[in-house]
């Protein structure tokens, strides 16, 4: 029985079966000794980090995890992060990762949902700042006794929103992290040795644990990130070294980086990579424009890692899939060839059937090239700053306050917008706090209008179109 749902079918091999026994070993910590490889303040080679990763294996170890284990990761972006993370994977054991911003009831929430056998998480709470790039973290290791062995045989778990519900669960084996490092690989724009990256995109989430921690130690392309998530942090954090360098983060960031005031000439800085949700129009040739470099895009998901990709920002807005990609449309739907459900436990063909990945992404595909253009979600997940959000869990949680008799939430020209009828006399102060105690600060609505009412369709359906909602909320 898997540690993340009870209807998971048995194991068929313990976690890590189809990938060498010491993939860890020789995909992301095989180098020179002295080699730089990462930088959260001070520079670390690659000796220092495998000495780190020893260090947590044993702790690891001495709180009970090991082959077929189950661990869940609640660190913010940290050498610490890293390395639990790679020594987790070292044992053998399957690792979750959980976004260190989750309130606690989200945690809990998860934690009851993937049952691990350990939880990581660090000694007190570093102090929380949308602006700082990483801590400085003592990881403790706390077994779990209700916790449970893996039940099938992933390597990497991830909460696609921070639902804990069966259909947000996403699981994917070591074999196909190390296929899509191949794909990095194969992409000649993409940081390779000699180079480095800047990481602006958050470690738990795919882009910045794949293509950027993973693919930067695969790649001998040393990873940095900056202090500060501001606008001058970022760009000196660029200017600080002078090889070769690639900026990846999320459209936000290249909407910051655009709008700077008079940036330092950089002619290190190669070109920014983002991903994670559409980039608006003119953004590009506004980031080219200030920096002279481009702004390449990458289309990806959490189930399957890079999709396509365009680099240099010729093709926008199509993408070139990656080696190996299998795309096809049906009823203007994208769909991803792939042997087997990233969805443990989940026997949904709505989202998985016959050997194809429903993305449930609008999309177009260009005849002759295979060149996709994504031209948006068709159901209710979106994403803020890169982190996804899914609107139905919003919804649900709003009309579960108190006081509260219904809720419609909707995403329109990039916010969360919530609308709610109450009880007389509810307290909008009341409803917020609920809130700020069980989402985390991207997930909350930035209006919240409260209606006698709730307008609805002729068919008695509540209507969803933001123009008529806020129409109503006068």
């Amino acid at each position: 029985m898997t540690g993340f749902s009870s209807s998971s079918p048995a194991p068929s091999s313990p976690p890590h079966a189809d990938a060498p026994a010491d993939w860890v070993d020789r995909v992301l910590l095989a180098g020179p000794g002295g080699e730089e490889c990462l930088r959260f303040g001070t520079p670390v080679d690659r000796d220092a980090l495998r000495a780190l990763v020893a260090e947590q294996t044993e702790r690891l170890a001495s709180a009970g995890l090991g082959p077929g284990g189950t661990a869940a990761l609640r660190l913010p972006p940290s050498l610490g992060f890293v390395a639990v993370l790679l020594a987790a994977w070292r044992l053998g054991a399957q690792v979750a990762l959980l976004d260190h911003r989750l309130t606690e009831h989200e945690v809990e929430q998860a934690v009851a949902r993937l049952r691990p056998q350990v939880l990581v998480g660090s000694a007190g709470r570093p102090a929380a700042s949308a602006l700082r790039g990483y801590s400085a973290v003592d990881p403790v290791a706390v077994a779990r006794p209700d916790g449970r062995p893996a039940g099938t045989g992933h390597a990497l778990v991830q909460l696609s929103s921070g639902s804990t519900g069966p259909a947000k669960v996403i699981a994917r084996t070591a074999s196909d992290l190390i296929r899509e490092l191949d794909c990095y690989r194969r992409l000649v724009a993409f940081p390779g040795e000699g180079e480095r990256v800047v990481l602006l995109s958050s470690v738990v989430h795919v882009l910045g644990l794949v293509g950027g921690l993973l693919n930067s130690l695969h790649a001998h392309a040393p990873l940095t990130v900056p202090d500060r998530m501001t606008a001058a942090g970022i760009l000196g954090t660029v200017a600080a070294d002078g090889r070769p360098t690639t900026v990846i983060g999320v459209p936000f960031h290249a909407e910051l980086l655009a709008g700077a005031a008079e940036p330092p000439e950089l002619p290190q800085l190669r070109r920014m990579v983002v991903a994670g949700e559409l980039v608006r129009p003119g953004l590009s040739d506004a980031f080219t424009a200030r920096y002279g470099v481009p702004l390449g895009t990458m289309y990806g998901m959490t189930e399957l890692g890079v999709i396509a990709t365009d680099l240099d920002g010729t093709l926008h807005p199509a993408k070139q899939p990656v080696h190996g990609m299998e795309l096809r449309l049906v009823d203007g739907e994208l769909r991803l060839r792939t042997a087997a459900s990233p969805y443990p436990g989940l026997d949904d063909p709505t989202r998985w059937a016959d050997g194809w990945l429903h993305t449930r992404d609008a999309a177009t595909l260009e005849p002759g090239t295979g060149r996709v253009t994504v031209l948006g979600r068709r159901d209710s997940q979106v994403s803020i700053g890169g982190l996804k959000v899914d609107l139905t869990e919003v919804e649900q949680t709003l009309a579960a306050l108190p006081h509260v008799r219904e809720a419609v939430v909707v995403f329109d020209e990039g916010a969360i917008e919530a609308y709610l009828s109450a009880e007389d006399g509810a307290d909008r102060a009341l409803v917020q706090d609920g809130l700020a105690r069980q989402l985390a600060a991207y997930k909350r609505p930035r209006r919240l209008a409260f209606l006698p009412q709730l307008p609805r369709t002729a068919t008695g359906k509540l209507l969803r179109d933001p123009a008529a909602l806020r129409a109503a909320a006068g």
